[in-house]
């Protein structure tokens, strides 16, 4: 866990929201990091190590308490996979909560999203329904939503920066569904960075060096 002092707790509205600002006034592009299904505000505060220093890092805890512990990013349903709809009014109460009266320094005109599992799903829904609030996309052993083909087909997200990384061994997020959203996100115009290793339902080494790099590559500086 990240502990350095610049790391904080808001709490706006029902939100509970884990941040880090950087030095300086800003304005700074945003890393939005969502949280997988059962998880809360501090599990994504795993991977921020690596993640660039002048990038605002925002972790809301999601809005729903699930059945067995922590929150998701939808109501509770008896079904295997969700569709692209269950995803809409998280998508609209984030929009609402990530603006400037809430954080003046941030920049959301550059807006990156970083999801796990079903966090991951969240970001997909993200880009593919509103891909010009976007800048890039990075799911980690995430999958794609039910109904999610139907939005790509005017291909919209040409040149769109995606990272994709999944463990071959997954028992909870079968690969095959990370290969389909490699091969959706192509034919859709996306630039897709993919990393796929030998491991269970997480990040491989070799993978969170990709993820590091790229997000180097997404230049994020202030402006």
């Amino acid at each position: 866990m990240n502990d350095e002092p610049d790391v904080s707790i808001l709490e706006i509205g029902n939100w509970q929201i884990r941040w880090r600002k950087p030095d300086g006034e800003g304005p700074f592009p945003v890393i939005l990091l969502l949280h997988g299904w059962t998880g809360d505000e501090n599990v994504m505060w795993i991977f921020t190590a690596r993640l660039p220093a002048g990038a605002l890092l925002l972790a809301p805890r999601a809005p729903y308490p699930t059945p067995l512990g922590g929150f998701g990013w939808h109501p509770y349903k008896a079904k295997a996979w969700p569709w692209v709809d269950d995803f809409r009014p998280a998508i609209q109460a984030l929009f609402a909560l990530i603006g400037q009266d809430n954080f003046p320094a941030a920049d959301f005109s550059r807006l990156h999203l970083m999801g796990f599992s079903q966090g991951a799903a969240l970001a997909y829904t993200f880009l593919l329904l509103h891909p010009d609030r976007i800048s890039s996309v990075a799911s980690l052993s995430g999958f794609l939503p039910d109904g999610a083909e139907h939005l790509t087909i005017h291909h919209a997200l040409q040149g769109k920066p995606v990272f994709i990384a999944h463990g071959s061994s997954d028992d909870l997020v079968p690969v095959d569904r990370a290969r389909k959203a490699v091969d959706l996100f192509q034919k859709a115009g996306a630039t897709v960075t993919y990393c796929e290793d030998e491991v269970g339902h997480k990040l491989s080494a070799n993978c969170f060096h990709g993820l590091e790099s790229f997000f180097y590559k997404q230049n994020l500086l202030t402006a």
